[in-house]
């Protein structure tokens, strides 16, 4: 499949950006709503992959990636370099944090073939810090929640909370019965339990990716609104 070259791509969709920009001066399209027909060209330009792959779409992406990346190290430098390391250092006399700078800098050295076994040791240990704070994490977050499933299957509340728990406990039961894999499942009712939780399982896994998709949807109604009732708006304004 024949592909346009990076070089020329970049070219086209420059080209189309500066003339939609020569108009837009020359006209006075932009001079109050700058922001709005950028953000409107951004989103058009975005969208276009409905349509198919083209060039246009693929010089907004790497400026969309090249923008978020430049945010990213924005972000890194201002909230968390400069107020968590640079003033604990330089204003707070907390000297002992330029270790931290001194170890991160370990990991670099997987580009030394002299000093790489550096870059080992700094993986090392930060994999070691990562397996405890993911334990303390299961104790914390993981914990509290095995504790809360255990609920009274009849209670005095509302029906509506007993069929809810009785319905949780049923859902635990079957899906905890299908990952239990310490003997054969022959038995009928260890089989049938088994294919009940893989059921409710596949219905829990529907549901996340129903909200999944109703989360892309909610993006993409607002993406229409702004076109349609801030951008046509300002374009029917002139």
């Amino acid at each position: 499949m024949n592909r346009t070259p990076a070089g020329l791509t970049a070219l086209i969709a420059l080209a189309a950006f500066a003339v939609v920009a020569y108009l837009g001066i020359r006209y006075r399209i932009f001079a109050a709503n700058l922001g709005i027909w950028l953000a409107a060209i951004c989103t058009l330009a975005i969208y276009s992959i409905l349509y198919r792959e083209n060039v246009v779409f693929r010089f907004f992406e790497h400026i969309f990636i090249g923008l978020a990346t430049g945010y990213g190290f924005y972000t890194i430098i201002t909230q968390v370099l400069q107020p968590k390391w640079w003033v604990p250092v330089a204003k707070e006399g907390k000297w002992y944090w330029v270790f931290a700078l001194l170890f991160s800098t370990m990991f670099y050295t997987v580009y030394s073939k002299r000093f790489s076994w550096m870059n080992r040791l700094a993986a090392g240990s930060f994999m070691g810090l990562s397996a405890g704070l993911g334990i303390v994490g299961f104790t914390t977050v993981l914990g509290p929640q095995m504790a809360a499933s255990f609920k009274p299957l009849w209670t005095s509340a509302s029906p509506y909370i007993v069929v809810n728990n009785i319905l949780f406990f049923i859902t635990l039961i079957t899906v905890m019965s299908y990952f239990f894999f310490s003997f054969e499942q022959r038995h009928p009712v260890v089989k049938g339990s088994a294919r009940l939780g893989r059921w409710l399982l596949m219905v829990a896994l529907g549901a996340i990716f129903g909200n999944t998709v109703m989360g892309r949807m909610s993006l993409l109604i607002d993406r229409l609104q702004f076109l349609l009732l801030q951008w046509l708006q300002v374009f029917g304004r002139h």
